[in-house]
């Protein structure tokens, strides 16, 4: 039986997410399940994983998205496929704040602020910490509070934050969110040295 295909999970799957997510991809040498984007997530748990068990190497990073519903939704059904699943192995998530509040929302071991810090608190949609709320806030994170994730990093809107994580910047704050998962996962960062700006098209899978 072959090994696991090691994953992260990032909860938004908007258009933005996903650009933000290729460009990740493409920086860090990752592979992106492009397909796995959406408002909610258009993909069955079967078409996910195949798609998963398809990439050419991992981690790879898989969108998962509720489309602002705050009870158990598409995104979060795939989120415990994929946590259940003897094929992946989860290495971490990336909970992603949005103004959902009838949401219970998850704790976070870390959250990556708007200028790219590393707080023990919640942030919100614009990647601002949140020092006085003790979960962040978010429509497909509540799901993350019953699943034994080795590591949930919050972030605000990927892409977005005013700029913050725009493509301009490299969406620096979404690179920073999956290096900490890695470092503290794999145990090393990933190598920036092999992924230029051209690999972004390489970077993605389709079905």
């Amino acid at each position: 039986m072959s090994n696991p295909v090691r994953v992260i999970l990032i909860t938004d799957g908007d258009k933005m997410a996903r650009r933000a997510m290729e460009t990740a991809a493409a920086r860090l040498g990752m592979r992106c399940i492009s397909a796995s984007a959406g408002n909610p997530s258009p993909l069955s748990g079967p078409e996910l994983l195949a798609l998963i068990r398809e990439a050419a190497y991992d981690p790879v990073l898989v969108m998962v998205d509720d489309k602002g519903n705050p009870g158990t939704g598409p995104g979060e059904n795939l989120i415990e496929l994929l946590c259940t699943s003897s094929e992946v192995q989860v290495l971490g998530a990336i909970a992603v704040a949005s103004n959902t509040r009838r949401a219970q929302g998850t704790p976070v071991d870390v959250s990556v602020t708007r200028d790219g810090r590393l707080v023990e608190c919640p942030v919100d949609k614009d990647g601002n910490p949140i020092v006085h709320r003790p979960h962040l806030q978010g429509d497909t994170v509540d799901v993350l509070n019953r699943l034994d994730l080795p590591v949930v990093v919050g972030i605000g809107d990927p892409g977005k934050m005013d700029g913050a994580d725009g493509l301009r910047n490299g969406c620096a704050v979404t690179v920073r969110a999956i290096m900490e998962i890695v470092s503290r996962t794999i145990g090393q960062a990933p190598d920036f040295s092999g992924a230029g700006a051209g690999a972004e098209a390489n970077s993605q899978t389709n079905p």
